[in-house]
């Protein structure tokens, strides 16, 4: 695969355009652009969000993982314009370091993921033990899945973990220039 940086001429015309709520909705116009762009050896997919469904990040940032290693010919590149918050970021991690690029100004937001849930015992007691531990189950998954997309996201970086985790209870907020000193980045363009 080819790492070069690009230059700005790279950019003119990304193979697919994506803004608004990372949802479903978003995941089937990705996939219909993303299939439209099959023949191209430069994807460019370019972003703009205030977050979203953080597993439908994770299933379009799947989709760029199999076709990187399917298709290594192929260069998929990220370019986030403007906010890239949360679930967005989350798709940004899923796309080689030296394959993301930010428009000047762009702002990632990285936090945690959440959970409202109302956890209502009623019952015989092994049903309630049953039902504490299925929610306990659920929030333990989240975490590891949650530190597999700041994993992803840091790789090859300066940042490391421990930062990550003391930081994103409050949300972290990354201007473009700082996410390209942090190495999360290639470019700033």
């Amino acid at each position: 695969m080819d790492t070069a940086p690009l230059s700005a001429p790279a950019f003119k015309g990304p193979a697919v355009l994506l803004s608004g709520s990372v949802d479903y909705d978003m995941y089937r116009d990705f996939r219909r652009q993303f299939d439209e762009a099959s023949q191209q050896d430069l994807v460019v997919i370019e972003l703009s969000t205030l977050g979203g469904d953080p597993e439908v990040a994770r299933m379009m940032g799947e989709d760029i993982r199999f076709h990187s290693e399917i298709t290594p010919g192929r260069r998929f590149v990220f370019l986030g314009k403007a906010v890239i918050y949360s679930a967005g970021t989350t798709f940004m991690s899923f796309f080689a370091r030296c394959n993301r690029y930010l428009t000047p100004g762009t702002r990632l937001m990285i936090h945690e993921r959440k959970l409202a849930k109302e956890l209502k015992l009623n019952g015989p007691l092994t049903t309630c033990l049953a039902s504490v531990k299925a929610a306990l189950n659920e929030i333990e998954c989240s975490i590891e899945m949650q530190n597999e997309g700041f994993a992803n996201l840091i790789r090859g970086s300066s940042v490391k973990m421990e930062e990550v985790l003391s930081r994103t209870p409050s949300n972290w907020y990354i201007e473009a220039d700082e996410a390209k000193a942090l190495g999360l980045i290639e470019a700033v363009i």
